[in-house]
């Protein structure tokens, strides 16, 4: 069962209920409720079995993504209740036709076409990223240091790529263990350090910490090329060797200024 972290957000002063499911690392918000900020209906409940039939007539998948878990109801007791998460609630927005929903819709029209067009010039994504970095007040040498993590992180899972390690949970299991190797953490700990959930933990990396990862990253590549392993268990050693690379030079420092340098 997810761990009830936050149970109330706000969307356009409405009360939107939510739960964080700490295993997934996922939000699941009310269904019902997003409909009832989005939609002039008595019954939002009625609203919903609607539409769920609605799109289940067209052959859309998105009500099966939905499920039931247990919030807070008005009367102040838990009663189960349709959650979906943040891709499957974008997802049902769209389906919505509701003057409150279409600015999100155009929105979301806007970012696919975007995304679309960097597809065809990646430049466009460093722009986007630059000033999305400025917008929430981080510093012109860290956003530098940033995007040069980037590069590094690149020309990593281009390497496992090319020695057969498939995207996603391999790439996950490896990235934690170069993690884990330099920082004595591995990234859920990590993360838990900061008191960060959903968002990015290389976002809340200090200059420091990121140049320790970019190290731990580019010594897990260059021994990759050198090694060039065949299985995912060598390549397991490999992420383990490059990480610890980037742990002498963390630990030689903390012994130098006597204090520890990553975490909070």
């Amino acid at each position: 069962m997810p761990k009830n972290k936050k149970k109330i957000a706000i969307f356009k002063k409405q009360k939107i209920r939510r739960v964080w499911d700490e295993k997934k690392e996922t939000w699941y918000f009310s269904v019902i409720d997003i409909i009832s900020a989005l939609v002039v209906s008595k019954d939002p409940r009625k609203y919903w079995n609607k539409l769920a039939q609605r799109l289940r007539e067209e052959g859309s998948e998105v009500v099966t993504k939905c499920h039931q878990l247990k919030m807070e109801a008005p009367d102040g007791k838990m009663r189960l209740t349709d959650v979906a998460d943040t891709e499957t609630i974008l997802r049902l927005i769209q389906s919505i036709p509701s003057p409150k929903a279409e600015p999100l819709k155009i929105w979301l029209a806007k970012v696919g076409y975007e995304r679309i067009e960097e597809t065809e010039d990646p430049e466009l994504a460093f722009n986007r990223a630059m000033r999305t970095y400025l917008q929430k007040g981080y510093s012109k040498e860290w956003i530098n240091q940033r995007l040069k993590s980037i590069e590094v992180r690149k020309e990593l899972t281009d390497e496992w790529q090319e020695r057969g390690v498939k995207e996603g949970l391999e790439f996950a299991i490896l990235t934690d263990e170069i993690t884990k190797a330099w920082s004595d953490m591995n990234i859920k700990a990590f993360k838990k350090s900061k008191g960060l959930k959903k968002e990015n933990l290389r976002d809340h990396m200090s200059n420091l910490e990121l140049v320790l990862n970019m190290l731990a990253e580019t010594s897990t590549t260059e021994i990759s090329k050198s090694k060039k392993p065949k299985s995912f268990k060598e390549n397991r050693e490999v992420a383990k060797e490059g990480g610890s690379v980037a742990r002498k030079a963390r630990l030689e420092l903390e012994e130098k200024v006597g204090k520890k340098m990553i975490g909070k």
